[in-house]
């Protein structure tokens, strides 16, 4: 870490506050001075590329902020120049951890903040719009006060950089924090052609809500997981009826509970007993939307041959550490395993990104063919139903990819599986992948749409091959900016946001 010359402080990056205009007067001065003062290392005044200003002595290049100059110098150094030759000009302070007890900080920059700034500024100024907004403004749709989507930039001059897809009228803008001036210090920036960027979806620690549609469909499925986990097999969507049916009658778990024993279903009423309170909330929250919607379990959930491939809850009790548990259906036997799924996620408020692990539970079935060989498959019946319904050109477009001409000017990437989804790509075109989509597969006289892999004998390596090919599906299509349908579709699958 550097210091002055006394060894007394660091070097930072300061902004100096000038009057409009005079940021070249400023900038010139300082450079002069740096010449013999060894602790004023550099100046830089950003400039518009492309834009030019009317001032004294002709036309010039228009500063990028106006009335700001930064300065990597010691503070001392920076002070003294500021009384002695610019006592016009002013240090920027961070008033955002001001307290009673606590004065306001010297407005500094990171190194690694500032150089990124000074890559991005040579590279897009010319496209860049200042927000006269704090950024933190940027992190909810106005109109519909719903989270707009964190991106995270992959590569080039913004690599790193964490912010907001935010619609500006008809152009959605990519709006991020420049420079670390501070969560509210006006320096939030905004480019367009976000799509030219090679960016993935981040999940929103703070904002991000599942949908009504998620949060329905989890306490249905957490209903319907206890009950076969309790054992009643083809009976479950009968007992699922009756529970929604008394819950309707009389919004109260614990007569539930007295219910159920009555009838003689101990082992579900203590499971049902157990549930904690926010599994019990998401079951009452469900019932409530039931009485407003009379029959909506009932057409919704009128066919039931094996749950979504990932869920948050295991339905048969696992106890800790336990790789797996095998549940026995009519027609096959279903293996639910634990998987951590790990994402990305950013915390607005602060400003900063880490990750996230989360339990899921992995549902796949095993069915013995008529060949003494095996079928291993996994449910994702509503998202590949669409896909099977994509015809013809439509759905060489969706898998392949091509490239299309608009305007007669560029070509723009389609919105492929190809081009955002190359696991679920192969899946549909690699005539050597194990793993094949498979449209209305038997189960027990039941048809259903599955992700499956044929005639195995080594069941073991299978299990690992479908489980990791369809989680790697599921983060591709809710990682990318793209394909924003297929992710509506893949909340049948998985049961996340």
């Amino acid at each position: 870490m550097s210091t002055d010359k006394l060894n007394r402080v660091d070097y930072h990056w300061f902004l100096i506050r000038t009057q409009p205009h005079q940021e070249k007067v400023l900038t010139d001065l300082l450079a002069k001075h740096r010449l013999t003062s060894e602790n004023i290392l550099e100046v830089y005044c950003p400039l518009l590329s492309g834009a030019n200003i009317r001032r004294e002595g002709g036309i010039g290049p228009k500063v990028l902020f106006t009335g700001v100059v930064f300065v990597l110098s010691t503070l001392q150094a920076i002070t003294d120049f500021l009384e002695q030759r610019f006592p016009k000009g002013v240090l920027l302070y961070d008033y955002s951890k001001k307290t009673k007890t606590q004065k306001a900080s010297v407005l500094t920059i990171p190194e690694k903040e500032m150089q990124k700034f000074k890559d991005f500024n040579e590279n897009y100024s010319d496209q860049m719009i200042i927000l006269e907004r704090p950024y933190s403004d940027y992190a909810f749709n106005p109109k519909t006060n719903e989270p707009n989507d964190i991106v995270k930039v992959i590569d080039g001059p913004l690599a790193g950089t964490e912010g907001y897809i935010t619609k500006f009228r008809r152009d959605k803008r990519l709006v991020f924090h420049l420079g670390g001036s501070g969560k509210n210090g006006g320096m939030a920036v905004s480019i367009p052609n976000i799509w030219n960027f090679h960016v993935v979806r981040v999940h929103n620690a703070e904002g991000d809500k599942q949908t009504i549609g998620t949060i329905k469909e989890r306490a249905v499925d957490l209903l319907v997981g206890l009950i076969q986990g309790c054992g009643y097999g083809r009976l479950t969507l009968q007992v699922l009826y009756e529970i929604v049916d008394e819950l309707t009658f009389k919004l109260s778990l614990v007569d539930l509970c007295k219910s159920l024993q009555g009838k003689g279903y101990m082992e579900l009423s203590r499971r049902i007993a157990g549930l904690d309170t926010k599994e019990a909330e998401l079951i009452l929250n469900l019932i409530r939307y039931e009485k407003d919607n009379p029959g909506y379990v009932r057409s919704n959930w009128n066919k039931l041959v094996i749950r979504p491939f990932l869920t948050p809850t295991s339905g048969v009790e696992m106890s800790e550490g336990q790789d797996e548990a095998r549940l026995r259906h009519e027609s096959f036997t279903e293996i639910i395993r634990p998987v951590d799924v790990t994402e990305e996620v950013y915390y607005p408020s602060k400003e900063k990104s880490g990750t996230v692990t989360t339990t899921y539970y992995a549902h796949i079935g095993i069915k013995q063919n008529d060949d003494d060989g095996f079928t291993l498959f996994a449910n994702w019946d509503c998202f590949l139903d669409e896909y099977f319904l994509t015809g013809g050109k439509a759905n060489e477009k969706l898998v392949r990819g091509a490239k299309q001409v608009f305007y007669g000017e560029k070509e723009k990437i389609v919105e492929s599986f190809r081009n955002y989804a190359p696991t679920l790509y192969k899946v549909l075109t690699d005539e050597k992948s194990s793993v094949k989509a498979l449209r209305d597969f038997n189960i027990g006289g039941e048809r259903l749409n599955v992700m499956a892999i044929a005639n195995i004998s080594d069941v073991d390596n299978a299990k690992g091959e479908l489980i990791n090919t369809c989680v790697n599906i599921c983060k591709e299509i809710n990682t990318t900016t793209h394909l924003a349908v297929w992710r509506r579709y893949l909340r049948t699958v998985w049961l996340h946001v």
